[in-house]
């Protein structure tokens, strides 16, 4: 098959590689569309140490079902499928905790960290354990179920906050799993939805897809300002979607007393972090990390239009471009969103 492979940092290479082998409890599923994530451009120059190569990429995907294991029920070939990105085992405490995101042994598609290697979706085929298969809804399109992972993040988040309606939400980041974060938001009944960019462009994008403010971190008035539009008192809850020092003490700032602080960026291996201004505060700081059972409400949403993903969609490219893209996003060209490739 062809795939397109991270060969070495800052290399990606279109070529033949042998065909996955599936175990008896997996598929094996022909790709038919998988978007880049923020997290593989980042990966591809092995500044997170979580994609070390030579390794496939990609996590973002759907596809139709090839073939079979022995063991697999439920599914056949034909059937329209996409998928979590979390493999984790059905036997795991967490997992039977209800908690498998952070279970013990779990991999990630396209994703090699050193402890384990895991080639993922930028194939023409992939191997995928049957328990983390989902059945795309018949008006869901290939383009659009690659799209539901970010989107389920972004839910993910929202449901790990506590998040009340009516509550005012600030949404540091204005990328792509932000976006989402404010859509799912405004579905939710959140009060005032202020987002947080240095990018004006992304800043637009924010007040298109939800936020009531766009406010740039650089002016030095931000934290009075969203005080201000918040009673006096700053956010309920603030999600930090960057994963950076400064981004971290700014969400921290802009919460108001017994406020919340979830925490999904995390592009830095480790950040300073405001103790005093937590403790005397008596913040929440709440983690969220990837997934746990989102994606069918994603898809459901999707279906019935409750929620565009289209709007978020730069370009749809051969897989065989995909070096390119690559290059294009990393390089942060203006106005790319999602890219999604073709196999």
């Amino acid at each position: 098959m062809k795939a397109l492979v991270l060969e070495e940092y800052n290399r990606l290479v279109y070529k033949d590689v042998p065909d996955p082998d599936i175990k008896p409890d997996e598929v094996l599923v022909r790709v038919k569309a998988c978007g880049i994530c923020g997290s593989d451009v980042h990966g591809m120059d092995g500044s997170t140490g979580r994609r070390i190569p030579p390794l496939i990429m990609g996590h973002e995907a759907s596809g139709v079902v090839e073939a079979v294991g022995s063991e697999v029920k439920n599914w056949k070939p034909g059937d329209r499928v996409t998928f979590d990105s979390t493999v984790y085992r059905l036997d795991d405490w967490y997992t039977l905790q209800g908690r498998y995101n952070i279970s013990d042994g779990r991999e990630v598609l396209g994703v090699s960290p050193g402890e384990y290697r895991r080639n993922g979706c930028f194939a023409e085929l992939v191997a995928i354990p049957q328990h983390i298969l989902y059945r795309i809804p018949e008006k869901v399109t290939f383009e659009q179920a690659a799209m539901v992972e970010a989107a389920a993040v972004a839910l993910h988040a929202i449901n790990m906050s506590g998040m009340k309606t009516g509550d005012n939400c600030v949404v540091t980041g204005a990328g792509m799993i932000s976006i989402f974060v404010l859509k799912l938001l405004s579905i939710a009944g959140a009060g005032r939805l202020i987002a947080v960019d240095i990018d004006s462009g992304k800043l637009e994008s924010a007040l298109k897809c939800g936020a009531e403010y766009a406010l740039n971190p650089d002016d030095k008035e931000i934290v009075n300002r969203i005080t201000s539009l918040n009673g006096g008192r700053g956010a309920d809850v603030s999600f930090e979607a960057v994963g950076q020092s400064t981004t971290l003490d700014l969400a921290i700032e802009i919460t108001r007393k017994g406020g919340t602080v979830v925490l999904i960026g995390n592009t830095s291996r480790s950040v300073e972090f405001p103790l005093q201004k937590v403790v005397t505060r008596e913040l929440r700081i709440q983690a969220s990390c990837a997934i746990r059972g989102e994606y069918e409400t994603i898809l459901k949403f999707i279906e019935t239009g409750k929620l565009n993903v289209d709007d978020q969609i730069s370009a749809v490219a051969p897989l065989s471009e995909g070096a390119e893209w690559f290059s294009r996003l990393y390089n942060r060209e203006k106005g790319l969103n999602k890219v999604i490739l073709i196999p």
